[in-house]
């Protein structure tokens, strides 16, 4: 069990990952807490901004937006989402996530069980750029 369980992480202290569209922060995860099943963080996506498509391989996925509006892809079948809604994104479905609001949306994230090794766990299948992603 790791030794930093008790520990809160903010998002304001997690440097942001951008390299995918949106700002992703990994609040609790290996680096962070030490977990071993799956970690947990938040996504901000500014109005008209989007997370390129990917999958998991390895990982379910859990999104709820905590504030805002998004549209979830499917496999290419648009979901929308209001704050307060949630979504289960199965292994291997391809997802993208886009603002469709007029404001800063903001999404928590949980994904388990973990890859392997972390390079698995997330396989690209658009670029940023590609549909409009800043």
């Amino acid at each position: 069990m790791s030794e930093r369980f008790h520990e809160p992480v903010a998002a304001a202290d997690v440097a942001a990952d951008t390299r995918r569209g949106a700002e992703l922060r990994v609040l609790l995860g290996p680096r962070t807490v030490g977990s071993t099943s799956g970690f947990m963080g938040v996504a901000t996506l500014r109005p008209g901004e989007r997370i390129a498509e990917h999958y998991h391989p390895y990982s379910e996925e859990f999104l709820y937006v905590a504030r805002g509006a998004i549209t979830v892809d499917l496999n290419d079948v648009a979901v929308p989402l209001a704050a307060g809604e949630a979504l289960f994104v199965p292994i291997d479905v391809r997802h993208r996530l886009r603002n469709t609001g007029a404001e800063d949306a903001e999404v928590v994230f949980h994904l388990g069980p973990l890859a392997p090794r972390p390079e698995l766990g997330h396989v690209d299948t658009e670029l940023v750029t590609q549909r409009g992603g800043s």
